[in-house]
This record gives structure tokens, C-alpha cells and sequence, in this order.
């Protein structure tokens, strides 16, 4: 990465305001989302997170991670592949790049491709560009939630494994 795009990128992650993150989302949308998780996770087997990050870490930023690569790093470090039938599923948001990226656990990722969680990233990015954050996020939900539904029907009561209600870092 060239020095002026790596300067270019390491300043928006550092300008990016956890005001910003807390506009577009509010306290009611993550209670919406929280709710929208909960209710899914009652009709499937999967185990859905969602992290919203207003920006890299500094260093991160400088030294060219990837959205992917912080997805997957976050995936590992909230424990979300560790679900009793290998069903986490991450929806990660970068605010400050506007990006987005889906982590689904091996037990998931057998049978769901990577073309249909670009689908889901893409209800999120085209939602996020008109700033509807509340919506989009809903509705990408809505979808994992339908995809998990499908592949992993529920099979009686099951323990909540993750946390329901989005993480704001």
C-alpha cells in the first residue's frame, strides 16, 4: 500500500467518531437487532452476532488489515466459532470504510456459499448508502436468519449461546 493511501486510510479510521456509530445506531435500532437475533435463533440451530466497529485500531488501519482479515480476527476473538453445532454466524460492519463482511463457522459454511452472504453484505452497503441503517440491518438479519432457518431448522430448546444484542466497539 502506497504511503499516502496508508496515511489516507489510518486518518479516516482516526477522525471516525463513536458519535457517527451512535448515530446510525441508535439505542432502539440495537434493541430492534437484538430483538430480530432472539426471535430468529428460536427457528434455527445457528448462533448470530453482529459487531459494528466505527474503525480499525489505529495500527490495524496503518498496517493495510483487510475488512475481511478483522472479521475473522473478531470471529476468533468473541468466541463466535464455538457454538455447540459449529453454527456461529458474524455480520461484521466497518463504519469508516463503509464495508461489511459475513464469517459463518464450518458447520454453516458447508452448506451456505459465499455468493449468498455477498447478497446479505450487499443488502447492507446498498441500505448504509442511503442511511438506512436501521432497515438494512434488519432486513440482512432477516436474511441470515431465513438462511439458518432453512439449513439448520431448529430441533427443540437449545441454550442462547452468544450474546443477542449487537457489540458496538
Amino acid at each position: 500500500m502506497a504511503a499516502q493511501n496508508r496515511f489516507r486510510r489510518t486518518l479516516r479510521h482516526l477522525l471516525s467518531t463513536r458519535a457517527e456509530a451512535q448515530r446510525a445506531f441508535p439505542p432502539a435500532t440495537l434493541a430492534a437487532i437484538a430483538d430480530a437475533i432472539t426471535a430468529g435463533e428460536q427457528t434455527h440451530r445457528g448462533e448470530v452476532r453482529l459487531i459494528v466497529e466505527k474503525a480499525l485500531p489505529l495500527a490495524a488501519a496503518w498496517d493495510g488489515v483487510t475488512n475481511r482479515q478483522r472479521a475473522l480476527a473478531l470471529f476468533a476473538d468473541y468466541g463466535i466459532w464455538d457454538t455447540e453445532d459449529n453454527c456461529g454466524v458474524l455480520i461484521y460492519v466497518n463504519l469508516a470504510e463503509h464495508k461489511v463482511d459475513i464469517v459463518a463457522d464450518r458447520g454453516i459454511d458447508r452448506r451456505i456459499d459465499a455468493a449468498t452472504w455477498q447478497a446479505v453484505c450487499d443488502t447492507l452497503t446498498r441500505g448504509f448508502a442511503r442511511g438506512a441503517f436501521h432497515d438494512a440491518t434488519l432486513d440482512a438479519v432477516a436474511q441470515v436468519n431465513a438462511l439458518l432457518r432453512r439449513h439448520f431448522p431448529a430441533d427443540g430448546a437449545r441454550p442462547n449461546e452468544l450474546p443477542d444484542r449487537p457489540l458496538m466497539l
